[in-house]
This record gives C-alpha cells, sequence and structure tokens, in this order.
C-alpha cells in the first residue's frame, strides 16, 4: 500500500508538471523530442576573434519552408564557425538532420542570413545563403543551393550572378521592377573599421570607387534584377546607396504608401543612418527617411513591417540596445556629448537615439515615432526583431531576440580592466594573452522579450507569462505552423547554446480561430511573393505581405496566417496580386489552410490609389529662416538633464 501511495504521488507530481508546462503561450520543447540539437558554436581564436571582426558575435540565421512538398515546413540555421543545419519536418514537431546527404552545410564558411525561395520556379524550395568573416583565404561568397526535387541541392550562385562577395548580412528577394520575376536586394556590412571613417559622409561614394583597395572586392548594399534567371546589379541606375559607410543589419520590405510597390527599409548600425526607399514604378527608388520619418534608432539592428493598428497600413519597427533594467542601463551603456550629437546631425546622419523604434503609419507613408508611448522602447542587446499575431487575437505582436555572448559595451570592462591593460603594456613591455582578456569580458545571457498588442498603440511585457524565461544569446529567429494546428510556432538561433523550438498553445489555450493561405502565383513569382492580403471580419481588417525574408537574417513560413480572435465567421478576403489584379472571396471557411491559384476567379486589376484632397497648400513667402543661437547649457551646468534655454513652455 505505501508502495501504491508513492507511485500515486509520482504520476500527480508529473502530471502537474505536464499541464504547467502547457499553461503558457510557448512552450519550450527538449531537443531530444524535436531532434533539433543544432548549436551556433562560436570560438574566438588568435587570429579571428572579436578584436579582429566587430561583427564575431553577431549570430546565424534561420529559414522555415517545404522543400520536400510534403505540406510540413522544414527548417535550415546558419552557422558561423561550423555546418550550417537543415532539419526535415517529420510531423509532430519532430525533424530528421539531413545536411549531409542534402549537401548545404558550408562548414568553411562564415554564414549569417539565409532565405528560401523558388529561384527557378521548378515548384521546389531553394536555399540563398548569406555568408561574412574575415579570415585570411577565407571565401566569403554567397552560396545558392538549387533544390534538385529528391531532398539534395546543387550549389549555383555563380550560374545566376548571385556568388556576392561582401561581407553580407541578408538579402529579401521582391519583385521590385514589377516585371513578374524575383529580384534580390543584397544587404553587406561595411568591412571598413568604424573609427577610420571618422563621421565623415561617403555616402554617396560607391563601393568600388574607394580609393583603398586592400579590402576585400565587393561591399555596399546591392540591388540586383533578374533578367531572364540571371541576376545583374543595377544598384546605381536605381538610386541605391552602394557605400562602405553602410553598416547592414536588417532590411525589410513592404509597400509603405499604399500605392501597391515594394519599399525598402534597411537598418545600419553605428552612426550611419537608416534608409527607407521609396519605389517610384520606373524601376528606381528615392531614398526618403528624412522626409518620411522624424528619428531613427541609433544602432540599428532587425527591422520587421506589420500592421499594429488594423488600418491596412503597416508599421516599422526596428531593434537597438537600449537596456530595460536600471543595473543593465548604467552597466552597459554610454551615451554620445552633445559635441558628437552635433557633429553627426551637421553631417547628414540625422537624429538617431539609443532606443527601438516604433514608426506609426499615418496612411500616407509618413510615420511618427511612438515607441516609448507604446512601451517597446527598451528590449536590451537585441538583434531578431519578427511582428507577428503569437495569440491568435487578432493584434500584431512583437518578439525580440537578445544577448551577446561578450559584451564590448561593459563600462567596467572599458574604464577599469581595459585601462588596466594598456599601463601594464606600457610599463613592462608584456602582452596580454588575448583569451585572458576576452575571458574577462562579462557574458550574460538575458531573456528575450515579448510584447503583446493591447489594441490601443501601447504593448505589455509578457516574456514571462508567454513561456519566455531562458537566459540566452539569442540572434536570428523565425516563426511558422510547424505542426500544422493554425498557430505560430517560433524557432531561435542561439550563440554557444542549443537553438530554441516553442511550440505555440495558442489554439488549445484560447479556442481563438484562424484562416490561413498558401498562395501559388505564375511564373516566374511561382509563390506569389510580394502578394498582398486582406482580411475583413469582426468589423476589422487585418493586412499581411507576402515579403518572406524579414527579422533578422531570417526567412518565414510561405504560408500566411491569421488569428481570428472568437469571429466565427470571415465577411471577406481580398488578395492583390503583384501584378495588382486582385481577387475577392466571400465567406471563405474558417480553421484551415485555402490554397488560392493566380488567376482562378480573379476580379480584374485593382483601381487606381484614391488621393485624399489637401485642405492646405503652400503659399510662396519672403520670411528669412531664423537661425537659432548655439548656445550649448550643458558647458556651464554639466549635470542638467535637458538644455533648459530650449525648453518650451507647456501651459496647462
Amino acid at each position: 500500500m505505501k508502495y501504491f501511495q508513492i507511485l500515486i504521488v509520482i504520476i500527480l507530481i508529473i502530471g502537474c508538471k505536464e499541464v504547467q508546462n502547457k499553461d503558457t503561450l510557448f512552450v519550450s520543447l527538449d531537443a531530444e523530442k524535436t531532434g533539433i540539437k543544432f548549436e551556433n558554436t562560436v570560438n574566438n581564436l588568435h587570429d579571428f576573434n572579436i578584436f579582429g571582426y566587430r561583427n564575431f558575435y553577431n549570430g546565424g540565421g534561420v529559414a522555415i519552408g517545404d522543400i520536400n512538398n510534403d505540406g510540413l515546413q522544414d527548417v535550415l540555421f546558419t552557422s558561423n564557425m561550423g555546418e550550417n543545419k537543415l532539419y526535415l519536418n517529420q510531423g509532430n514537431l519532430t525533424f530528421k538532420d539531413i545536411t549531409s546527404a542534402a549537401g548545404v552545410a558550408d562548414a568553411d564558411k562564415w554564414s549569417t542570413g539565409v532565405a528560401m525561395v523558388d529561384i527557378n520556379n521548378d515548384g521546389w524550395i531553394d536555399i540563398y545563403i548569406c555568408n561574412a568573416g574575415v579570415r585570411e583565404g577565407n571565401d566569403a561568397k554567397n552560396t545558392l543551393y538549387i533544390n534538385n526535387g529528391d531532398q539534395t541541392f546543387t550549389e549555383s550562385a555563380k550560374a545566376f550572378g548571385l556568388d556576392e562577395e561582401g561581407y553580407t548580412t541578408h538579402a529579401a528577394f521582391f519583385d521590385y521592377d514589377q516585371d513578374g520575376d524575383l529580384d534580390v536586394y543584397i544587404l553587406n556590412n561595411s568591412f571598413i573599421p568604424v573609427n577610420t571613417l571618422n563621421y565623415s559622409n561617403k555616402r554617396d561614394l560607391r563601393a568600388k570607387d574607394w580609393p583603398v583597395k586592400d579590402f576585400l572586392k565587393g561591399g555596399g548594399d546591392k540591388l540586383l534584377r533578374n533578367d531572364n534567371g540571371k541576376f545583374v546589379d543595377v544598384s546605381e541606375k536605381a538610386g541605391i546607396y552602394g557605400s562602405l559607410i553602410g553598416f547592414g543589419l536588417g532590411v525589410t520590405v513592404g509597400d509603405v504608401n499604399g500605392d501597391f510597390l515594394p519599399d525598402i527599409y534597411v537598418s545600419n548600425d553605428f552612426f550611419e543612418r537608416d534608409y527607407l526607399y521609396i519605389n517610384k514604378g520606373d524601376g528606381t527608388f528615392s531614398e526618403e527617411l528624412e522626409k518620411r520619418i522624424g528619428h531613427t534608432s541609433m544602432s540599428s539592428m532587425g527591422a520587421d513591417m506589420a500592421d499594429i493598428n488594423n488600418d491596412g497600413c503597416p508599421e516599422i519597427f526596428v531593434t537597438d540596445m537600449l537596456p530595460y533594467t536600471e543595473s543593465r542601463l548604467k552597466t552597459t551603456s554610454s551615451f554620445d556629448n552633445i559635441n558628437v550629437k552635433n557633429l553627426m546631425i551637421n553631417n547628414g546622419f540625422y537624429n538617431q537615439y539609443m532606443q527601438n523604434s516604433l514608426q506609426l503609419n499615418d496612411g500616407s507613408g509618413k510615420f511618427k515615432e511612438i515607441a516609448y508611448y507604446s512601451g517597446v522602447a527598451a528590449s536590451d542587446w537585441s538583434w531578431g526583431a519578427l511582428m507577428f499575431d503569437a495569440d491568435q487575437d487578432m493584434l500584431t505582436d512583437i518578439y525580440v531576440c537578445n544577448g551577446i555572448y561578450h559584451d564590448v559595451t561593459d563600462q567596467d570592462f572599458i574604464d577599469f580592466f581595459a585601462n588596466e591593460i594598456i599601463q601594464k603594456m606600457v610599463l613592462t613591455g608584456a602582452k596580454e594573452q588575448l583569451d585572458s582578456v576576452i575571458n574577462k569580458m562579462p557574458s550574460k545571457a538575458i531573456q528575450n522579450m515579448a510584447f503583446r498588442n493591447r489594441g490601443d498603440l501601447t504593448f505589455d511585457a509578457v516574456a514571462d507569462d508567454w513561456g519566455f524565461k531562458e537566459l540566452t544569446f539569442s540572434n536570428g529567429a523565425a516563426y511558422a505552423d510547424l505542426d500544422n494546428d493554425g498557430d505560430l510556432d517560433l524557432l531561435v538561433n542561439n550563440v554557444n547554446q542549443t537553438a530554441l523550438v516553442y511550440k505555440n498553445n495558442s489554439r488549445e489555450m484560447t479556442k481563438n480561430n484562424f484562416i490561413g493561405l498558401k498562395l501559388k502565383g505564375e511564373k516566374p513569382n511561382i509563390n506569389a511573393i510580394g502578394t498582398v492580403a486582406l482580411v475583413y471580419a469582426g468589423g476589422k481588417v487585418m493586412r499581411r505581405e507576402h515579403i518572406p525574408n524579414r527579422g533578422f537574417q531570417s526567412s518565414m513560413d510561405m504560408r500566411l496566417n491569421f488569428g481570428l480572435g472568437q469571429n466565427t465567421k470571415v465577411d471577406s478576403l481580398v488578395l492583390i496580386w503583384p501584378d495588382k489584379t486582385q481577387r475577392i472571396i466571400y465567406d471563405p471557411e474558417i480553421n484551415k489552410y485555402h490554397s488560392i491559384n493566380k488567376g482562378d476567379g480573379d476580379n480584374g486589376k485593382l483601381s487606381a490609389k484614391i488621393k485624399t484632397s489637401q485642405v492646405f497648400t503652400e503659399v510662396n513667402n519672403e520670411f528669412e529662416k531664423h537661425a537659432e543661437d548655439d548656445f550649448i547649457d550643458f558647458y556651464y551646468e554639466r549635470n542638467t538633464p535637458v538644455m533648459l534655454s530650449k525648453e518650451v513652455l507647456k501651459w496647462l
């Protein structure tokens, strides 16, 4: 009897633990269960380390796509110093490592971003892997793996003109010139040391024209046009900056001004400002960030676009490095003094602040930055930025990846330990061993962040409530319905830690409904990338744009997913295909994925964009512009938090 009672207690404990695991929206699955045992292992070497390569801890990405057309989404993780890993989805959130047989390891390359796209329109998803790294003799060319249809791939980047050899962070495939095929934006991170530029604005100087020729070939962002399957560099002609002062970490594509043409947002690290390229519809872009956005993040990293307030217009979210705890703020953060700030502004680097930025679209493609109002301005050293409906309640939420393996910005390390090393070297001539220096850098794993959309332009921080409790060094992340149950699961690539696989329990916990779309276009854009989908339900409109490449170095599920909350009916579904042909489907069935082919029942071309009449008209005048006195309060009162001489009085 005693042993029977003990057995009952054990069963109850196990049962309670199982129930407790299902109490959170997301549950982290054990690697032994999933079969995904990937770890992006990064080790400092004597001749290749954080001191020689500033992006040493930027990590890898994740791509999701159905490579064998069995209806299950497969996964590829990129690795910096080891093999990339390709996992075949076996169903029930279990995966099989097929890297060796598939031939996509790229073990000799420093792989970063990854995109899954059917580049040759044969009905099989291909894989484009971006590469960087600075080791002498290292082949940094990007690789394109063409799917052979039998779970093997053939490397073909050179044949397609995609063997870019700059330090590529990511690539975004989309049809910018509306000719029916997929072009690509190549996001490169400059290999020039930041301190050598001294805040000099050389934005208009293309990488190929720089006087210093000792660096690797390539560099500078590029727009490659698809000409009958061969990609050709048209960056300069199209109005794309290709300078080595571009420190690109994020690129996201979407229609920001409502003309159904794909625009481009590029987030740049360090002092270079971000870029917002507006598609003019004639094969060229106009860079209009300063016309449309008041201020941006400073060290801009990952970026994404999505509609947060269900008005049919996409917002832009960009991550930065502002800590959300007082201790981290005091120990890891430093801020530019007023002289550096003015130097940047005067040299054309615009208004940048160390914070995440959330740009609210006013409907015309102009933005108001609301991150502090929304409660999403601070999330620490952040990389991946994903905007998706995590809880299926019809509102777009935000997920942020955090952490850097060795914190090179730790102020105690910089102010004390680094100075001691320099003094010791000056006095004794002895050189500190590299490992001992790096090992003294703080290495503090931190929690990834989740922000739940409240529906009023504000968000709640819900990482703990939703099950994101692990302390990690996370970089790229991607979402997909991996188990085909209607909600979006999550994959996260970590440095020196096993990758995370999160199952989404939204359908089980909330009983929220959904509708999913699997779009099939016409050759040569067989996956209909660039399609805008609008779902009308419960008096709201939800908007998704079919651009898989987003976040940080990652690529999402090709299918579109709309949470419906408790709504049991969709009034209508509107598809606007890339050629502006539209399809309207009334009362589509919910809680299933719909396969929709372009051309089957389309309702003709979209009518012209409705333009609102202007209330005010600018009138020429002869007023002289006021020149403000260059008076700096901080010179006379160093502890004042703001310049009181420029305060605007607010009468109550």
